[in-house]
């Protein structure tokens, strides 16, 4: 049934979803705040169109939270789907095949911002839910809470679901905000890495000097920055910061043979990313270095002059923002502190450090035996033919381990993204496959969650 729903309103689902992606919800950049309302009031109108009994954009200290609920009997299990309508900024911008905010298919894919992360995983959610309720087949009571401040660290959403635990009460969380292993490998994400997010500025002079008449005498905030940021990570892949690894626990052998079972080979993630060789943390496979052990990158490095041409200067200030991913037992609130207190005594005292916190959010696992995860399993194989792997994500969704906190539930991660999609990135796209894919095997979650 739900299949041949599909095909008879796909081109309706693809109308749908590109009047979404047209929307410049961008969080990190204030002069979009109207942008947020605007995909909010969308969203809105498109679950009640779904067969939501109520649906509200409800305000927050930031951008605005959707909510909507069909409850269609009280004593039955309940399931709060999350995700969020909030995109990634699109610079480069030249470096976009076509226009971020104007969605096209190519081949078997939808090229825009928003395509996979998290509209279009959004979007599968609405639609499954409009199968079930359209055909009353809907098992269990619905709720969704969608987000405009994922992106930057859903600085708004924890006091929002403190404020809402009532109305917000359910058994488990669905969500689609990950991915697959590969088409060919479905998978269910049970663990997520935290995040730990700061920004460093080194200043030196009072204002940007001559390189000849001064370079050499006054220590080079640049330079000073590039040292100091390459000195965080050694020649092994290991992080320097001292005391970083307390709480890492290693991975016991009959673990790591588990872990490895996934399929993975080396030459073709090589070829897919055009470099010649993987690097990280000595003594682990690519697969432990982005699932299971922590790592250090600088996202933003700047100072001095970068325009055409030249300019001899040695900058009066520089500065990097730093992302560290965190994995089971590490806090970010402690990393932050033990980052600030490292960074700040290797400066040297030609110069002046400043070490902000930016976000953060704690590292997740979700058990393998629970009923809901049982339930995702059995979906993806009903969907897939193939019984799906038990997956560690390398990414990041800081809210998924507030949600335990504050609300007492557990997360379920049925995601359909692919590597391939390029999330964050230039030319971001999603299969149209895994599109029609995920509203099915949403629907058959549903299905088996409501027998579990």
């Amino acid at each position: 049934m739900i299949k041949q729903y599909i095909e008879s309103n796909k081109d309706r689902f693809l109308e749908e979803l590109f009047e979404v992606l047209r929307i410049q919800s961008i969080s990190a950049v204030s002069s979009h705040k109207g942008d947020m309302v605007k995909c909010a009031e969308w969203l809105q109108s498109s679950l009640l169109s779904a067969g939501a009994d109520k649906a509200e954009v409800m305000p927050t200290e930031g951008n605005p939270v959707v909510y909507a609920e069909k409850i269609i009997d009280p004593s039955l299990k309940t399931v709060l789907i999350y995700g969020h309508y909030d995109v990634m900024p699109v610079d480069p911008i030249e470096l976009w095949d076509n226009d971020p905010f104007d969605p096209i298919i190519k081949g078997d894919r939808i090229y825009a911002r928003g395509a996979n992360d998290d509209k279009g995983q959004v979007f599968m959610q609405v639609k499954a839910f409009e199968y079930m309720v359209q055909n009353g087949t809907l098992p269990c009571n619905v709720k969704f809470m969608l987000e405009g401040e994922e992106e930057i660290g859903s600085k708004s959403l924890y006091k929002w679901c403190a404020d809402n635990k009532e109305l917000l009460s359910a058994d488990v969380i669905l969500v689609s905000d990950t991915s697959l292993l590969a088409w060919d490998t479905p998978s269910v994400t049970c663990g997520l890495r935290g995040l730990c997010y700061m920004e460093v500025e080194v200043t030196g002079p009072n204002k940007d000097l001559h390189s000849g008449l001064f370079g050499g005498a006054v220590a080079n905030p640049a330079n000073v920055l590039t040292r100091l940021v390459s000195s965080l990570v050694d020649d092994n892949g290991k992080i320097t910061i001292p005391h970083f690894y307390d709480d890492v626990r290693d991975l016991t052998d009959a673990e790591k043979a588990a872990f490895n079972l996934a399929p993975f080979n080396v030459e073709d993630y090589k070829k897919g990313l055009d470099i010649d060789a993987v690097e990280g943390e000595a003594g682990y496979s690519t697969m432990e270095r982005t699932g299971v052990r922590p790592s250090l990158d600088v996202n933003g490095i700047w100072g001095g002059y970068i325009e055409e041409g030249t300019k001899t200067v040695i900058p009066s200030s520089a500065s990097a923002k730093i992302s560290m991913r965190l994995v089971p037992n590490q806090d970010y609130m402690k990393i932050s502190k033990l980052f600030e207190e490292h960074f700040m005594s290797i400066a040297p005292k030609s110069v002046k450090v400043k070490v902000q916190f930016l976000h953060g959010g704690q590292p997740y696992v979700s058990p393998t035996d629970l009923p809901a995860y049982k339930a995702a399993s059995a979906a993806l194989t009903q969907s897939f033919g193939k019984e799906p792997l038990p997956y560690f994500s390398g990414g990041s969704i800081p809210i998924i381990s507030g949600f335990e906190e504050i609300l007492g539930l557990k997360s379920i991660l049925m995601g359909f993204g692919l590597d391939e999609d390029n999330i964050h990135s230039p030319n971001e796209s999603y299969g149209i496959a895994n599109f029609y894919k995920g509203i099915e095997t949403i629907v058959y979650f549903f299905d088996h969650y409501s027998k579990s």
